[in-house]
C-alpha cells in the first residue's frame, strides 16, 4: 500500500500526459541521448531517429559542443524545435545543463542554470530536466551543511518547474536510500529521480535493481546503457531482465532513454533497434 507521500508522487506522475501509462505496445516511448547517438555528418539527430524503428524521441543537451540552447535569444532552440516537429520526433527531456565548472553548491549559478533549463524545457515541450549530481557535485546526506542548501534551492524552484509542467530529475551518485532521503526532504512531486541503473550499480554494487522498488513512483525517467554491448548481453554489469521486471512492478510508464555507446551510424541504428526490441519484450511480457 502506498503511503501518502508516495501517493502524491504517483498522482503527479499520472496527471500529466508525459507520464501517462501507455495502453499498448505501439505507445511505448523510446528516446536516445543526443550526446551518444552517432549520426551521419551534417545530419539532424531528429531525421536520423526516423531510421530507427520505434525510436520516438531525442534527449537534447543544453550545453553541447560549445553551444548553449538555453539561450533562447539565439536560433538553436528554435531550430531544434522545428526539426522535432518536422520529423515528428519528440523531445522528452533535456540534459547537460551545467557549464564547465558549475556546481549545485554555487547557489546563484545553480539557480540560474536550473531556471534557464526550465524555460528551455517549456519552450521545447520537454517534460523532464536531467540534473546531474555526481561526486563533488552531489550533496552528502550525512552532512546537513552539504544537503540543506540543495534542498532549499530545489524547494524554491520546484513550483516554477511544476507550473511549466516540467519535472526536475535528479541523477545522482547517491545510494538509492540516500537519494530517497534527499527527495523526501525536498518533498515536492516536481522533483524526482532520473534513475540510471548502470551508474547506480557502479557506485553501489548490488543496490541498483532493489533500488528501483525503493524509489518507486519517485522515478520520473530512466537511462538504459550497457557500454557498447546490447542490453541483452549475458555479461552485463546490470541484470536488465531483473531491472525491467522491477520497473514493471512499480508501474513505470516514462520514457526509456538509451545512453549507449556506438561506433558508427549503421551500428547505432542496428544496436538501438535491437535494444528497443529487447526492452519491449521484457516490458510487455506477462509476469
Amino acid at each position: 500500500m502506498l503511503n501518502r507521500r508516495d501517493f502524491l508522487y504517483t498522482s503527479f506522475a499520472f496527471s500529466t500526459s508525459a507520464f501517462a501509462s501507455p495502453p499498448a505496445a505501439t505507445t511505448l516511448r523510446f528516446a536516445h541521448r543526443q550526446a551518444n547517438i552517432v549520426v551521419t555528418p551534417g545530419q539532424s539527430p531528429f531525421e536520423f531517429a526516423t531510421h530507427i524503428p520505434g525510436l520516438n524521441g531525442i534527449e537534447l543537451q543544453v550545453i553541447w559542443k560549445g553551444q548553449d540552447i538555453g539561450d533562447l535569444s539565439n536560433s538553436l532552440a528554435t531550430g531544434y524545435k522545428a526539426e522535432s516537429k518536422r520529423w515528428a520526433i519528440d523531445i522528452p527531456s533535456i540534459a547537460g545543463i551545467w557549464k564547465p565548472g558549475e556546481k549545485i553548491f554555487d547557489m546563484p549559478v545553480a539557480e540560474k542554470a536550473i531556471t534557464n533549463a526550465i524555460h528551455t524545457a517549456e519552450f521545447l515541450s520537454a517534460r523532464v530536466i536531467l540534473i546531474a549530481l555526481y561526486n563533488d557535485n552531489c550533496p552528502k546526506m550525512d552532512d546537513e551543511s552539504s544537503y540543506a542548501p540543495v534542498v532549499d534551492l530545489l524547494q524554491k524552484l520546484a513550483p516554477m518547474a511544476a507550473s511549466a509542467n516540467v519535472s526536475l530529475g535528479l541523477e545522482t551518485s547517491l545510494s538509492p536510500s540516500d537519494e530517497k532521503k534527499l527527495l523526501t526532504l525536498i518533498n515536492h512531486p516536481a522533483v524526482r529521480s532520473y534513475y540510471d541503473t548502470t551508474n547506480c550499480e557502479g557506485y553501489h554494487p548490488g543496490e541498483a535493481v532493489p533500488g528501483i522498488k525503493l524509489m518507486g513512483p519517485r522515478i520520473v525517467q530512466c537511462h538504459f546503457k550497457n557500454g557498447d554491448q546490447l542490453l541483452e548481453a549475458q555479461n552485463s554489469p546490470v541484470d536488465w531482465r531483473a531491472a525491467l521486471k522491477a520497473l514493471n512492478a512499480i508501474h513505470y510508464s516514462g520514457w526509456y532513454v538509451f545512453e549507449t555507446k556506438h561506433s558508427s551510424p549503421e551500428q547505432c541504428i542496428q544496436a538501438t533497434t535491437e535494444n528497443i526490441k529487447f526492452v519491449t519484450s521484457q516490458v510487455l511480457q506477462k509476469t
